[in-house]
């Protein structure tokens, strides 16, 4: 055994803390819904801080996903985040749905400006009766009960920012609406994150900064959806999954192992919170949280 394996078998042992965070994503069918409760299940014995379930524009969608934080909120010891966002709807119905889940009971919203409705790339118009960016949400929000509010933060910039300066800018106005924790787009590369808390710290922001951590299922789909949101892929990566579009088992062995070397290297750097985007699937953030000694008696987590 290496120096440095001994010395993170002893950390996993004592310390530090490390809490983590996960995201699920609203069921579009009934065998997806099955899915994801069974995520759920399998997940929730690991006393994850919070869930958050994503939310996009539209009625359906909307729906989704407040059949699942209610259900989350009624079935079991887990505490749901909200997803949110400013796009498809005015300022009145977007404060009847804040409402609504502290009615039901939920204190943690995760604000956001949302994509545009036709689309990722597409220019975003705000709603001419809505709230128009996140901050503009985040104020408005607490302007109704004194929500946890967590926002989006990317370690790479926003695809649509002009540079750092405008990327910056607009975080601190969210910050100052009353934003209390930043859940960063997934990134592969830690010194990225090193570079984006050096910034955020030269601009006076100091709320708490969660990196999020995808773990690779399908490398190929990653590939795609990475460059339409902004997130690089060093060339390490594409090296580790070389030739494995084929062999599903070798590739979750290979996510889950990327993953845990990342989150050590963060926590080397400092770091004890994580956002861990499922997938809906648990396989590999459940291997991922065991690794780093996180897993219970799931009688323990049920709703009694």
């Amino acid at each position: 055994m290496t120096e440095t394996q001994a010395s993170r078998l002893s950390r996993k042992k004592s310390g530090p803390n490390i809490q983590v965070s996960f995201e699920f994503f609203p069921p579009k069918s009934e065998k997806m819904a099955e899915t994801l409760w069974q995520t759920v299940e399998r997940l929730a014995p690991i006393a994850p801080s919070f869930v958050s379930v994503t939310y996009g524009a539209g009625g359906s969608t909307r729906e989704r996903t407040h059949k699942t934080v209610e259900r989350i909120l009624k079935e079991t010891k887990l505490r749901p985040a909200a997803h949110l966002t400013c796009v498809g709807s005015p300022r009145d119905e977007i404060d009847q749905i804040v409402k609504d889940y502290w009615e039901l009971g939920v204190r943690h919203l995760v604000a956001l400006r949302g994509d545009p409705l036709e689309g990722i790339g597409k220019p975003y118009v705000p709603h001419e009766k809505g709230y128009a960016y996140a901050a503009d949400l985040v104020a408005g929000i607490k302007k109704i009960a004194d929500f946890d509010i967590s926002i989006s933060g990317y370690p790479e910039r926003h695809p649509e920012s002009a540079g750092w300066d405008m990327e910056i800018e607009n975080l601190k106005r969210k910050v100052d609406a009353g934003a209390s924790r930043i859940i960063t787009q997934y990134f592969f590369d830690n010194d990225l994150f090193d570079d984006y808390r050096d910034r955020l710290v030269g601009a006076g922001i100091n709320i708490p900064v969660v990196p999020g951590i995808l773990p690779i299922q399908n490398f190929q789909q990653t590939k795609g959806f990475s460059a339409s949101c902004g997130t690089s892929i060093p060339e390490w990566l594409e090296r580790r999954f070389a030739g494995l579009d084929d062999d599903t088992e070798t590739r979750k062995l290979v996510g889950a192992a990327v993953a845990y070397e990342q989150v050590m290297d963060l926590v080397d750097r400092g770091i004890t919170d994580f956002h861990f985007y499922t997938m809906n699937r648990a396989e590999l953030t459940y291997a991922l949280c065991h690794m780093l000694g996180m897993s219970g008696d799931p009688s323990d987590q049920r709703a009694a």
